[in-house]
């Protein structure tokens, strides 16, 4: 067990903030998380946040994936002052950490994610963890199961994940388990570049556009300077930014704050909507 007192961390915001989706509240300060293999329950009393593991793995994986060494205090007073609403989305949400996830969980996750709101996001994957990820056992005694790995999708047929719910986006997930599975594709390359240049080798996997590319480089290639417009955003910048974010001034950051503006369309007005 692992205890700390943390600033700008907030675990419902972080669960509810559309970035993971094998995350979930368990009570009302207890949470579950589960990354690959690893699975962990934490909970939070105002800053206070216990991390039920020992400190190997705190060290050798959580603290990492949290991104607990990010300065967000300072992102936050990198706002202009006279940017009221981008405050007030700061000031909402300023308890979201951008995590460090898996390449190939989000390549999956954001590719399941189009045209998709956050509840059925997270029924499709738990489907597809069942149906092919690795059974294990928590500390509770309870079973969970790990991310299927590529090679256990990559031998499908493109319609098969439409079994788990998946729609039309089955193709998506298969042909892109293919490429990893086969070499076409290959995931530690990628984790190595560039912003700019991993962003365009996703490009290139089948269903993978603009926003899902730029969701995949903020939340595991933890690219903080990825600004994923989907609907909420689009929205956003229409009422607030019609001559465009200002991205120059945030530059590095640009990835945090878009989390900021996301979560405040979504949670602040009550939407149940996804990453449209």
């Amino acid at each position: 067990m692992v205890k700390l007192v943390l600033e700008n961390f907030d675990l419902a915001q972080i669960c509810g903030s559309g970035q993971c989706f094998r995350m979930k509240e368990r009570t009302e300060s207890l949470y579950s998380v589960i990354a690959g293999r690893h699975y962990l329950e934490l909970e939070q009393q105002g800053n206070e946040c216990v991390f039920y593991c020992d400190d190997a793995e705190f060290h050798g994986f959580w603290k990492e994936y949290f991104d607990l060494e990010g300065d967000y205090a300072s992102y936050i007073g990198k706002i202009a002052p006279n940017d009221i609403y981008l405050n007030n989305a700061a000031e909402f949400g300023g308890g979201i950490r951008i995590l460090r996830q898996d390449l190939w969980e989000m390549i999956v996750s954001f590719l399941i994610s189009q045209q998709n709101h956050i509840a059925r996001i997270r029924r499709c994957i738990e489907n597809i963890c069942v149906s092919y990820g690795e059974r294990l056992v928590n500390a509770r005694g309870e079973v969970f199961y790990a991310f299927p790995e590529p090679q256990s999708l990559a031998g499908l047929k493109e319609d098969a994940l439409m079994e788990c719910n998946l729609g039309y986006r089955s193709k998506y997930v298969v042909r892109a388990a293919k490429c990893v599975a086969g070499g076409a594709f290959d995931l530690e390359e990628v984790a190595r570049m560039s912003y700019g240049e991993a962003r365009e080798k996703l490009l290139t996997l089948f269903g993978v556009g603009e926003k899902v590319a730029d969701c995949i480089c903020l939340f595991a290639l933890h690219k903080l300077e990825a600004f994923p417009v989907d609907t909420h955003i689009r929205q956003a910048m229409q009422i607030h930014y019609k001559r465009g974010f200002p991205r120059r001034r945030y530059q590095g950051i640009e990835g945090v704050l878009q989390q900021y503006i996301f979560y405040y369309e979504l949670a602040g007005t009550r939407s149940a909507g996804g990453r449209k």
